[in-house]
């Protein structure tokens, strides 16, 4: 039994994690779960509750094939600064992988990164890549749009406003997202560790479709009887700035003003099946 491959993941109780575990269950994968606090696991996988990645013990993570990095910070404050979570624990990481003898890694970084990026969010994923890519390890690095399904980040935003019967659009609301539904990237996540079709590639994680914040707002809220209020762009990053509870921290408006799309394609031909369209992600989705 102990020489049954298995795959590690980080970022295990959220919320793509939380689906990928559903989907490595199904699968009968057995896998090494990690985050910093507890869950409830399933039977097939084993728990690992730790603060300090320094700390894990390689020999915890015997006999893993893969491990799937899905620690990230999209909101930073005095205690969770970007260049460390999304930097520093990367580091550790990849020299857990290196340790536990553990071949290939897997990583979600963000959508519009680059080495000419400012954004100091982008940068700290920038730097993470960097690391993965020099680190002797396979690997296969994605940049996601917004991961969308039940009870993700963005619709459970939206959801806080619905409750309250408005909902804010910093800006013009023209600026576009390519959602991509969450189980089909657990299916990706999956593929990746079994395929070598995906070794050393970057790879933008994008749903097949684009549309505008204004009109996936508008999708989402359907018939209800909500407002939808534009808010000037200065006072979003006034509320962003001064007010730890904004509805929009600054990184959500760069990322969202950025307006970042890609290509789809590439990643359809690799993972060998059809992505769902937003349309069909916001059944899910649903507020209701």
């Amino acid at each position: 039994m102990e020489n049954i491959p298995r795959i590690a993941l980080t970022g295990a109780n959220g919320f793509v994690g939380r689906n990928l575990r559903r989907l490595l269950k199904e699968q009968k994968i057995k896998a090494i779960s990690i985050a910093r606090r507890n869950f409830s696991s399933f039977p097939s996988e084993t728990k690992i509750i730790i603060n300090n990645f320094s700390k894990i013990q390689p020999s915890k993570l015997k006999n893993c094939t893969s491990l799937i990095h899905l620690i990230g910070s999209g909101r930073e404050n005095v205690e969770n600064d970007y260049n460390y979570v999304n930097f520093e624990l990367t580091k550790k990481v990849v020299e857990i992988c290196k340790k536990a003898k553990i071949k290939k890694i897997v990583f979600n970084s963000g959508l519009g990164v680059s080495k000419n990026s400012t954004n100091s969010y982008f940068i700290s994923k920038y730097k993470a890549e960097q690391v993965i890519i020099n680190s002797g390890l396979d690997y296969t690095i994605f940049r996601p749009s917004y991961i969308v399904g039940k009870d993700d980040p963005l619709t459970k935003c939206i959801k806080k406003q619905i409750k309250k019967g408005i909902v804010q659009i910093p800006g013009s609301g023209n600026y576009k997202l390519q959602p991509i539904f969450v189980d089909d990237v657990a299916k990706i996540l999956f593929k990746t560790t079994k395929s070598k079709k995906f070794s050393r590639k970057i790879i933008d994680l994008v749903g097949p479709k684009t549309v505008s914040f204004e009109n996936y707002i508008s999708d989402l809220v359907g018939s209800k009887k909500i407002k939808i209020q534009k808010i000037n762009l200065e006072q979003a990053y006034f509320e962003a700035l001064h007010n730890p509870k904004s509805v929009y921290g600054v990184d959500d408006l760069n990322i969202m003003i950025g307006s970042f799309t890609g290509s789809s394609k590439k990643l359809e031909k690799l993972s060998d099946f059809k992505l769902q369209s937003y349309k069909q992600i916001l059944k899910s989705s649903s507020p209701t």
